[in-house]
């Protein structure tokens, strides 16, 4: 099978996942609208006393015991959708990475040298490491943040970033290509799911005080069936501190690549500066969090700000700004 052919299948094999992705996106959607009509209901007014002992007296005792001592223990919901949800998200992650893998094949390399394949790589290392972290925690409820974020970056970057396989340009041709870019694409993947946990924790704070204050439920009826706000939180910092692990050895890295390439560690070239920005909000973000008290909304507000620079940096920045890291494969 011919290079031209096998990226053909790729490409197939990408718009098959954004499709696919398209559907666990409504299926978590209707995961999120189901939350919220259950919460909505009137709890059941629990049966008379005397009508409940008549019944009981009318059953075998054997039977009354093990439906009593059922009745006790709390019913766990079963979100139909969210497990839809997921199911849809893996087979996608199969079309998903068969295309990936069928790009690298093609192309001879690993699929992260342009735009296209960074958003291509990027999205999909997202989406894995959403399904690693459900084997421990149950996200499910960030599915249709994440899975809507996917599609519309992947569907985006193929729309208006796919090129056709090109050699690569010189300074490429390392192995820092190998382990900078791949890094940087996990620590992406990390900072993602932070931002979104912090996004439902904004949400979840305002319903807790509104709440307090009013006495009343607020906000969408989901937020009722979600973590506590300080739950929230935790894990959004345990993902940043994990990411931020990542994009540090991503901003060294780099360094050492550009000295590779040019013959300096740093230029204060746009892509540099904009790393390094980042960095910095993080690290502001963790310093301010571990040692000021930085907790609540500022800290949500901070992980938000942290990855809409990541996505900053990897759009406006590639696309508009001029400098050495020209590698976008757009002409």
């Amino acid at each position: 099978m011919n290079t031209a052919t096998l990226d053909s299948w790729s490409l197939l094999a990408v718009w098959t996942a954004i499709a696919v992705y398209m559907l666990a996106f409504g299926a978590y959607s209707a995961d999120l609208a189901q939350r919220s009509v259950r919460n909505d209901r009137p709890a059941r007014q629990p049966a008379l006393v005397g009508a409940g002992v008549a019944e009981t007296a009318r059953r075998d005792p054997a039977q009354t015991s093990a439906s009593e001592e059922g009745a006790d223990r709390p019913r766990q919901p079963r979100f139909l959708w969210a497990r839809v949800g997921t199911s849809l998200t893996m087979l996608g992650f199969v079309f998903h990475l068969a295309g990936a893998l069928m790009r690298g094949i093609a192309s001879g390399r690993v699929p992260w040298a342009n735009m296209y394949e960074f958003a291509l790589t990027g999205t999909l290392l997202i989406v894995a490491i959403y399904l690693l972290v459900l084997l421990r925690y149950d996200l499910r409820f960030l599915g249709a943040f994440i899975i809507g974020m996917v599609t519309l970056l992947l569907g985006g970057a193929t729309v208006a970033f796919y090129v056709e396989i090109t050699p690569l340009m010189d300074p490429l041709k390392s192995v820092w290509l190998v382990v900078h870019v791949f890094v940087a694409s996990l620590a992406t993947a990390l900072f993602a799911l932070g931002c979104g946990l912090s996004i439902v924790q904004l949400l979840q704070a305002r319903r807790e005080r509104v709440g307090s204050q009013t006495g009343r439920n607020a906000g969408p009826g989901f937020l009722r069936t979600l973590p506590r706000t300080e739950t929230l939180e935790s894990l959004a910092y345990r993902f940043a501190i994990v990411g931020f692990i990542f994009w540090t050895f991503t901003l060294i890295a780099g360094a050492i690549w550009a000295n590779e390439s040019w013959g300096r560690y740093w230029g204060f070239d746009t892509k540099e500066v904009w790393t390094f920005v980042i960095w910095v909000l993080y690290a502001g973000y963790i310093h301010a969090r571990a040692t000021r008290g930085w907790r609540g909304t500022r800290s949500a507000w901070l992980s938000i700000i942290g990855f809409s620079a990541v996505l900053f940096n990897f759009t406006i920045v590639n696309l508009f700004f001029k400098g050495l890291h020209a590698y976008s494969g757009l002409s």
